[in-house]
């Protein structure tokens, strides 16, 4: 008796119908749901075109949040953290407690202790 076992375990998933998941099925039928009625509601005014259009955005959406899949999160997982990255995020600020003075400070000890390889600010500065 020979029992084939699939290789890759971890993205290994059962399907329903169709070769898809329970979950792919059920975004895959509201999607087309709501983009046809979108469609056949508009239709008369807009024309197929226009309503194509106007269901795209709708339905994008609806689709990839049963087929996306990154790092283990859903579509809608990824997108919640980028929007909170985008605007959620306060700024980082870097604020430098060193001055010159406080530089020129540190070098008149230095060089009160003893030692004379401090160099002064001036000569630092002309380096850059």
């Amino acid at each position: 008796m020979v029992i084939e076992v699939n290789k890759d375990v971890d993205r290994y998933q059962e399907s329903v119908a169709l070769g898809l998941s329970a979950k792919q099925l059920i975004f895959s039928a509201a999607s087309l749901i709501s983009g046809s009625g979108i469609v056949l509601l508009l239709y008369p005014y807009i024309g197929i075109t226009g309503s194509a259009y106007v269901a795209i955005p709708v339905v994008a959406p609806i689709a990839l949040g049963g087929f996306y899949s990154y790092n283990g999160m859903s579509f809608y997982n990824v997108m919640q953290r980028k929007l909170h990255m985008m605007f959620g995020n306060k700024a980082l600020v870097y604020v430098s407690t060193e001055s010159e003075a406080t530089i020129k400070a540190y070098q008149v000890v230095e060089v009160g202790k003893g030692k004379k390889s401090v160099r002064p600010v001036e000569q630092n500065q002309n380096r850059k």
